[in-house]
């Protein structure tokens, strides 16, 4: 009984896919993909079948994180600042005009958007527009709770402890 339950415990391991990283990703994929994220069934010439796209980062607690890291290094917050939105829309919200699938945010990401969104397909690899996905999903909780991140990585400063008080003689 007791190597019965060290057995599934060890497979329960393995199975568990929240750290997975992959440290030597494929060669950037600059393909702008052609219609990944569909609003619409309705087309010229009837319906046409289309391949699924698959989301390689769902519930990866390192693309999440990786993709929280290049949302400021692509400087996604000049924008949308931290997901609440400033020039761009905001990002933490409830309904998306685009869809809010993983496949929609990858269009909008790599083709861009009327008014204002760039379109950053050829600019940023493949597996990073994923990895940007899926932090955006994470703002508004559409990603596990066990591969989300509890705090933001950014500095938070105290003016209090950096600044001398009054009354303190400089050394």
């Amino acid at each position: 009984m007791r190597f019965i339950a060290i057995g599934c415990c060890l497979l329960a391991l393995a199975a568990c896919t929240r750290e997975r990283r992959d440290l030597r990703p494929a060669p950037a994929d600059l393909v702008v993909l052609g219609d990944v994220g569909r609003q619409s069934e309705l087309q010229p010439g009837g319906r046409n079948t289309q391949a699924a796209v698959g989301y390689p980062t769902q519930g990866n607690a390192y693309a999440i994180s990786e993709g929280q890291r290049l949302f400021g290094w692509y400087n996604c917050t000049g924008c949308h600042a931290h997901g609440g939105g400033a020039i761009g829309p905001p990002l933490i919200k409830d309904e998306w005009i685009y869809g809010a699938e993983p496949a929609n945010l990858f269009d909008t990401i790599v083709k861009g958007r009327p008014n204002g969104m760039p379109a950053w397909g050829g600019k940023i690899p493949e597996y990073q527009v994923w990895q940007l996905v899926a932090y955006v999903r994470s703002l508004n909780n559409l990603e596990p709770k066990s591969a989300t991140p509890v705090r933001s990585d950014e500095i938070q400063q105290d003016p209090h402890a950096i600044l001398p008080k009054p009354g303190d003689s400089p050394k």
